[in-house]
């Protein structure tokens, strides 16, 4: 649930509301909980230069973006299954390429997060997180996990966006401007419209050259665009941008590209329909996680893992012990079912109950809990909703408890068949 009243999010000051709370007692201008805190403005940049058309000599890399000085614009067009809205693309994501092709990647173990979601919201951006609800999608339903994947990817590797470049820094900060300027970029770069103006539609029957495909994109971005297919089909498009200043604040130029090309045929490519068809066709390696297990039309039957969704965004899963994680390899699952119609869960390391009101799976549990279903979630005495104290972070696991008394967070329980 995103907001069921006085939930844990209000109760609970994050960061940027203690910021505003000492803000209002020392009488200085308010935070605005409608707009990211303009970021590195009190950084003194002096004289910008332009990323990749300039060389580097030892420039500030908190206002010259470097070595990931060409950022890369990514949209995504999946239509079997159909993901996002039917007349638009969907973000990949936005990567600091190096000015040749090459690119860093995973570069800050220390800010690696798994609570995209919380971080957004309590930064006062929720309509930031309902923008990429829609348009951030990931293509096996599981967004939060791809928004994670790509700010610890790409977003950390980000010069500008190094906590040190700004001067007021509030935890996190530079989580909100990276996603923040990716979901701004990708507005004013509409592909659908801009190649249905063209007379490029998604259609069964009609073809199109890679030729008329790019030109249309590259005349509307000012620069070269490089289109990529997989099996004669179009996919996905990179807009490429040198950047004048800092990521947050900075003026994107539209560039050409260094060293990435299309895959796509000179002829024949097709821009299919947005279906609703369940089985996806392969994505590359880009977008997979190990928290990316195949779907199943049969719920908790056979093996499995259970996916833990809190705010209406998959959060996580289920492991061993019962515990839930928001980060690492999920535990598999055997869901078995009942003579009664119920069902009981198991992993290696034993048998899944609720005692003392926390789900515990393990050698120890004598008697297994029998669970139900409930619009294909699992339930528990009738109730598909369970509770957590707190969310997990990195590798600090939470408790599932079955019920609400002084557990301020909910959660839903799904499943994910891995046979």
């Amino acid at each position: 649930m995103r907001s069921a009243g006085p939930g844990f999010l209000e109760a609970i000051p994050g960061p940027q509301q203690i910021l505003r709370t000492l803000t209002n007692s020392l009488g200085l201008s308010p935070l605005s909980s409608a707009e990211p805190t303009p970021s590195g403005n009190a950084y003194n940049c002096g004289k910008l230069e332009l990323s990749c058309q300039t060389q580097y000599h030892g420039q500030d890399t908190c206002c010259f973006n470097y070595p990931g000085g060409q950022m890369l614009q990514t949209q995504f067009w999946d239509a079997d299954p159909a993901i996002g809205p039917k007349d638009s693309w969907t973000i990949h994501g936005l990567w600091p390429d190096h000015c040749n092709g090459g690119f860093d990647q995973y570069c800050d173990s220390r800010r690696r997060y798994s609570n995209i979601s919380l971080i957004l919201v309590d930064a006062g951006r929720s309509d930031l997180l309902d923008e990429m609800s829609t348009y951030w999608k990931d293509f096996r339903g599981d967004d939060p996990n791809l928004w994670e994947h790509e700010w610890n990817k790409h977003g950390t590797c980000v010069s500008t966006l190094e906590r040190h470049c700004y001067s007021d820094y509030y935890p996190q900060q530079e989580v909100v401007d990276y996603f923040n300027k990716t979901v701004e970029l990708f507005h004013e770069l509409p592909t659908f419209e801009t190649l249905a103006n063209a007379g490029i539609v998604p259609s069964y029957d009609q073809t199109y050259t890679r030729r008329e495909i790019e030109d249309a994109l590259s005349k509307t971005h000012g620069a070269t665009v490089t289109v990529r297919c997989r099996s004669h089909r179009l996919q996905e498009v990179w807009y490429f941008f040198n950047v004048q200043g800092p990521l947050q604040t900075g003026r994107f130029v539209p560039s050409n590209p260094d060293g990435q090309t299309s895959n796509c045929p000179s002829t024949g490519i097709i821009y299919q329909p947005k279906t609703s068809n369940k089985n996806p066709s392969h994505r590359p390696t880009e977008t997979r996680h190990p928290l990316e297990p195949t779907e199943t039309s049969t719920p908790f039957a056979g093996r499995g893992n259970l996916i833990v969704s809190s705010m209406g965004h998959q959060r996580g899963c289920v492991i061993g012990r019962g515990t839930w994680y928001s980060s690492g390899t999920c535990a598999t699952f055997r869901g078995k079912k009942t003579p009664d119609g119920t069902l009981t869960l198991k992993t290696r390391k034993g048998a899944c109950a609720f005692e003392d009101d926390i789900l515990t799976c393990g050698s120890r549990v004598s008697i297994p809990t029998k669970f139900s279903l409930e619009d294909g979630k699992l339930s528990f005495n009738g109730n598909s909703t369970f509770f957590a104290d707190k969310a997990p972070k990195g590798n600090v696991q939470s408790y599932i408890f079955a019920s609400e008394e002084d557990h301020p967070i909910e959660l839903s329980i799904g499943w994910r068949s891995v046979d």
